[in-house]
């Protein structure tokens, strides 16, 4: 992997795992485009994923000190309940990840195709989102949470944007738009995490074995890091203006295209 590969990959993961057009289906679209796959992918995939995790700490890092600071104080507050909601949230995903790896994994290698058809699921969701007028709601319950997770677990699809399932769920599920967006990026901290240390102990993250450079490895994290502090503030204000239907348009060009070339190639 050349290091102008590493920093075109390491931005469009950056700004795409915030943005909802599918980190994973854009990251496996210029995969294929620069011929990059296996162990070399993998490795890269992972660097970068820790770089948008890190940006997501720097950017909401008040919210986060906010929130841990109340859960230690041990008792029912509202920092307390906003934690156990991110934890609610986290259980599906987290069944998905144990029972349905070798799956999930399986479906990566379905090809461009599924990404493309993705992209047009997730252009609906949003389009869904955006003319829907639910009952507005003050916080984020419990069982909304549950909802949003499960959004957030059938997400592991390529193609199907992460942060545009769960915001599109939370706004169809009547919770304020400034809420959502920041609840569905705290909430994907610690399965990220959690899947990235998985692959490292299972010997997925190894420079040796995927032969990428280390300057290149380097750049991807940092043009990764760089875009998603970007792109994770800028999405919180284009939440908050409800101009989502632009992402929607933008992810039914792009699956029409991907699924046009895909089948054409075949």
């Amino acid at each position: 992997m050349e290091w102008f590969e590493a920093l075109i990959l390491g931005l469009i993961q950056g700004f795409t795992e915030y943005l909802p057009v599918s980190s994973s289906g854009h990251l496996a679209i210029g995969a294929t485009l620069f011929g990059i796959e296996g162990e070399e992918n993998l490795t890269f995939a992972i660097a970068v994923h820790a770089a948008t995790v890190l940006s997501t700490v720097v950017i909401l890092w008040k919210e986060i000190e906010r929130i841990v600071k109340g859960v230690f104080k041990f008792r029912w507050n509202d920092e307390m309940r906003y934690a156990v909601n991110i934890m609610v949230s986290m259980i599906p995903v987290g069944i998905a990840g144990i029972f349905f790896k070798d799956e999930v994994a399986g479906v990566f290698s379905e090809g461009l195709l599924l990404v493309g058809c993705m992209l047009l699921v997730t252009a609906l969701l949003l389009t869904f989102s955006y003319y829907a007028t639910p009952r507005p709601k003050e916080k984020i319950s419990m069982r909304d949470a549950f909802v949003i997770g499960l959004a957030q677990a059938c997400a592991v699809l390529p193609g199907l944007s992460r942060s545009g399932s769960t915001i599109a769920t939370g706004l169809l599920l009547g919770n304020r738009k400034e809420s959502v967006a920041q609840f569905s990026f705290l909430m994907v901290l610690i399965p990220i995490m959690g899947e990235a240390l998985l692959d490292m102990l299972r010997g997925g993250f190894s420079l040796e074995q995927s032969g990428i450079p280390t300057l290149s490895l380097i750049v991807g994290f940092v043009a990764a890091f760089v875009s998603g502090c970007i792109a994770c503030r800028w999405m919180i204000n284009i939440v908050k203006k409800g101009k989502l239907i632009c992402f929607a348009v933008y992810c039914a060009i792009a699956g029409a295209v991907t699924i046009g070339i895909t089948l054409l190639q075949q």
